[in-house]
């Protein structure tokens, strides 16, 4: 199966506080559509969004309804807005390490 990064619209925001149980950030969606993008229940993706692009965990949910996501905790996302959402790949090399000094 060839991965694809087809958009998700932003059907809901759930915005957490302290004290509350589950919290940081992460986004729900239908197990068909991340099944899609190759992402498993609980695989940190890049959310990608108009303005800026966030590390998030990603949750099935099968309430949610076909092409949306629901984001909690998510900066700068608005109900509404299109996303893209990216499995974080972990064989890639870092691009540059800051830890190494450049001689």
């Amino acid at each position: 199966m060839k991965r694809s990064h087809p958009p998700l619209q932003v059907v809901g925001f759930v915005g957490t506080k302290r004290g509350d149980t589950d919290r940081g950030p992460a986004v729900r969606l239908r197990p068909d559509e991340a099944e899609r993008r190759l992402i498993d229940d609980g695989e940190l993706v890049w959310v990608y969004g108009p303005r800026r692009h966030d590390l998030a965990v990603a949750i099935y949910d099968t309430d949610v309804p076909k092409g949306g996501l629901i984001a909690r905790d998510i900066a700068g996302l608005v109900v509404s807005e299109i996303v893209r959402l990216v499995k974080v790949d972990t064989d890639r090399p870092v691009l540059h390490d800051k830890s190494q000094s450049l001689a």
